[in-house]
Order: structure tokens, then sequence, then C-alpha cells
């Protein structure tokens, strides 16, 4: 098929995908784009390397101070996302402080990322990137504090499934340049397939969030017997499955698959009647998940299925990426500041033994502990703990809304075993804000009772007198 026919026929598809899903019965904020330009560009490509994609600037062999300069693009677009978010915020500022007092170790983390900044070795990079993060936040309240957020979440997840996902495919099929990309293996090269993004894993890490998105979503529908748009729904979200299944098959992002398989199997098993509402359900099934990734990944328990995975004992030579660093680290306790390590010359010294140039550890938990040290474990340790209950507590006041987001928080914890999901615009790290926010239900208003019936009927004849 002609690459011009092929674009004309997936934009149709785009566009009918979100008729068949469409609801205009409910509302959300405009403020919504704001977080769906956010996450597109933390989860596909900067600004600045979409412009490069289609000839409009230029970026560069990647080069050690690339990540020290950034892009003034890139910083211009954040900035024009942010300041916007942040008036809005203002607009809700009753709602925004009362999350905020119901999330204490959310604000106590991002501080003490702030307060790091002080002993980085480059302290102007450290307070742009901590600027960055910070407006990850700002996009997660907006989410939770729309006058649906439920609504906005389910909104949030379709627009860009349905834009990034058959996007994907039509990059791989027809645009060679910008969905394929060539690696060296064992002295050959091998294509590997990058879709929207700029790597198979970030490919996998969507296709994870959004796919997952389009389950919830059908096991919704498939139990709306009565509403008029169920065929619409399964339609448009039984397709976006369909196309996230067979981009898992042809990226091979392990970790983002296993992922996906452990989430979907608590999205079913949490809709089924028998276990609604029941927070022992989830408990048993988010600690088997999370104690058996952590057995067969890093106690080399079930070595068979991480083989079975394509994975070998070094984790694709994670293992080995995590020795170097650990020898790097500079304070046990606090680290080297908020996303300071991977710079200077810790960053050459990576480079000059990796020829594909890594700028992170794989490791989440690890890149946590690296730029922050043992305080920044700690209070990580403080924010999955109380996000966790948050979650639970969802579940309990809003079953549907609250296995998603229970789905999410699974996602980030096993996530972040094997890559670094734990930094500023990663999807991953931003949708489990999202999931992770304590929303305090809606205050429900005392009426008084009426009064006697003997007292009434005083009052009425006190009334007809005055009249």
């Amino acid at each position: 098929m002609p690459q011009r026919a092929a674009t004309i026929i997936f934009i149709v598809g785009i566009l009918g995908l979100f008729w068949l899903n469409r609801n205009r019965h409910v509302k959300t904020s405009w403020a919504l784009w704001l977080v769906v330009l956010w996450v597109a560009m933390g989860g596909t490509r900067a600004p600045s390397e979409w412009l490069a994609a289609f000839g409009i600037g230029h970026t560069g062999p990647a080069v050690a101070n690339s990540y020290v300069d950034g892009s003034p693009v890139d910083r211009n677009i954040f900035l024009a996302l942010l300041i916007p978010g942040v008036y809005v915020l203002f607009q809700r500022r009753r709602r925004v402080l009362t999350l905020l007092r119901a999330n204490g170790p959310i604000l106590l983390y991002f501080l003490y990322c702030g307060i790091s900044v002080s002993w980085s070795d480059y302290p102007d990079v450290a307070i742009r990137r901590w600027f960055k993060a910070l407006g990850d936040v700002v996009m997660a309240l907006l989410v939770v504090t729309d006058l649906n957020p439920s609504v906005a979440m389910r909104r949030l997840i379709a627009r860009l499934g349905f834009i990034f996902l058959p996007l994907s495919i039509l990059f791989i099929k027809w645009y060679g340049n910008l969905g394929r990309d060539y690696r060296p293996d064992y002295g050959n090269w091998i294509i590997t397939y990058t879709g929207v993004t700029t790597s198979k894993n970030m490919l996998g890490m969507i296709v994870l969030i959004f796919g997952l998105g389009a389950v919830w979503r059908l096991l919704q529908a498939w139990r709306r017997d009565g509403d008029s748009r169920r065929p619409g729904v399964i339609i448009a979200q039984g397709v976006l499955l369909v196309i996230a299944i067979w981009l898992f098959h042809l990226v091979h992002s392990m970790t983002s698959l296993a992922c996906f398989m452990m989430a979907v199997c608590l999205l079913v098993v949490t809709s089924l009647p028998i276990f609604a509402r029941k927070p022992w359900v989830v408990h048993v099934l988010v600690g088997s998940m999370v104690t058996l990734s952590f057995l067969v990944l890093f106690l080399n328990i079930g070595t068979g299925l991480l083989t079975t995975m394509g994975r070998d004992a070094t984790l694709t030579g994670r293992t080995d990426i995590w020795n170097l660093v650990l020898g790097m680290t500079a304070s046990p306790l606090v680290g080297t500041g908020f996303e300071s390590f991977w710079l200077g010359k810790r960053l050459d010294a990576m480079w000059a033994i990796y020829w594909w140039h890594p700028n992170e550890a794989h490791n989440g938990y690890l890149e946590v502990y690296l730029t922050l040290g043992w305080i920044g474990i700690f209070l990580l340790a403080m924010l999955l703990i109380t996000g966790y209950w948050h979650g639970v507590n969802e579940f309990r006041r809003d079953p549907e809304t609250g296995k998603l987001k229970l789905a999410y928080f699974v996602i980030a914890v096993a996530y972040n075993f094997t890559e670094s999901a734990i930094r500023t615009m990663n999807p991953v790290w931003t949708f489990f804000l999202i999931a992770t926010l304590a929303v305090p239900p809606p205050k429900r208003i005392k009426r008084k009772p009426p009064p006697p019936a003997p007292l009434l009927e005083a009052q009425n004849a006190s009334c007809l007198e005055e009249v």
C-alpha cells in the first residue's frame, strides 16, 4: 500500500476509534489536554526529537554534554504546559490543598529531591530537572482534581492510546526512518521496532500502559448490558487491545509484557463479582506478584521462567551495569543529588565501556539510591506503602477505578525491577502518581431532620396568621 494512502486510512481509523468511544453525557476540563501533551512528550519523543525526525532542526550525535545543556526548544514547550497547569490548579486551590494535606509522603519525597540539589555536582542542571519533576505532580493533580476524576483518567488513557498505538504501526510499516532502528548484535545488525518512541523498551512501556487501559474499559463495557454505547466501546477498545498484543509480539519487551500479564490478571480477578470490594484478594494478588517477580529476577528461583522469557542470569547485561554504578556511588546516605548521577565523569566512564551509551541504571530503586541515597530509598518506601494503602481505600469506595489504580501500582513496582521509571516525565511514574494520590471522598451534606408533625402544624398556622 502506498505511504500516503496508508496515512489517510490510519488517520480515518483513529478518528473512528474516538467516535466509537465517545460519550457526550460527561464533560472533562480542557486542562486534561495539558496532561495528554505532557505524557505524550515523556513517553514518545521530546519536541526537539520530533522536529529533527521531520527534518526541522538537528539533534546531532549523542554526546555527554547534551545531558547537561538540554534543549531550549524542549524547555520552552515544557514551560508552556506547566504554566497553564499551575494556573488551573490555582483556580482549584481548595481541592488542591485538601489533596496535598492528604498526601504528605509525596510532598516529603519531592521536597527532599529539591534539597538534594544543593549537593549535586551540577546544581543548575539538577534544579531544572527538579522543576520539571514537579510538573509530573502538577499533571497528576490536574487529573485527580477534575470534576470527575475517574472520567478524566479514562479519557486520558483513551486519547493517548488511540493516537500512539495505531501511529506506531503506521511508523513501523510505512515510515521506517521513524518507526524502526538498527543495532549491532554479535557482529550483525538487527532491526528493532520503536514506533512513535525512540527505543523498543519505550514502545513496550506505552503499549503496557494503554493496552492495560483497553482491558479495563472492555471489562467495564462487557458488564453494562443496557448501555447503548456498549457496542461502540467494545469495538474501539477491542481494536486497541489487538494492536497492543501485536506490538507486544513485535517488540519483544519482556519487562513490559510480564507487567502487562500481571496487571491484567489483577483486573480480571477483581472484576469477578465474588471478589468485588474484598481487599484481601488484592493483598494476596499484589503480594504474590511482587514477591514472585523479585524471587525470579534476583534470587535465581525459577530460572526456567526467566529463560522462557528470553532473559539470562545477567538480565541482558543489567547486573554488570549495577555492579559498575554501585562502585561509583558518591555517598550511600544522600547520593549524588537529584538526577545527577549520569553526568560528568561518571557518564563519560560508562560511555567509554558501553558503545550504546547508557543513561540509566535499568533499575528504578537503584537509580533512587544513586541519586538520593538511603534517605531517598526510605522516603520512596513510605511513598509506595501509603500509595498502596490509598489504592486499596479507593478499591473499597469505587472498585471500578480502584482496580485500575492498583494495576498501575503493580506495574510501577514490578517495572522498576529491571527498568528505571522513577524519573521525570516517565509515563509509568506519572501514572503511578495519578494512581496513588489519595482522593478524599466527597463531603456529605448533613441535612437537618424535619420537625415533628405538631411543631410543623404550629409553624404553618403561624405563617397563615402573618399572611
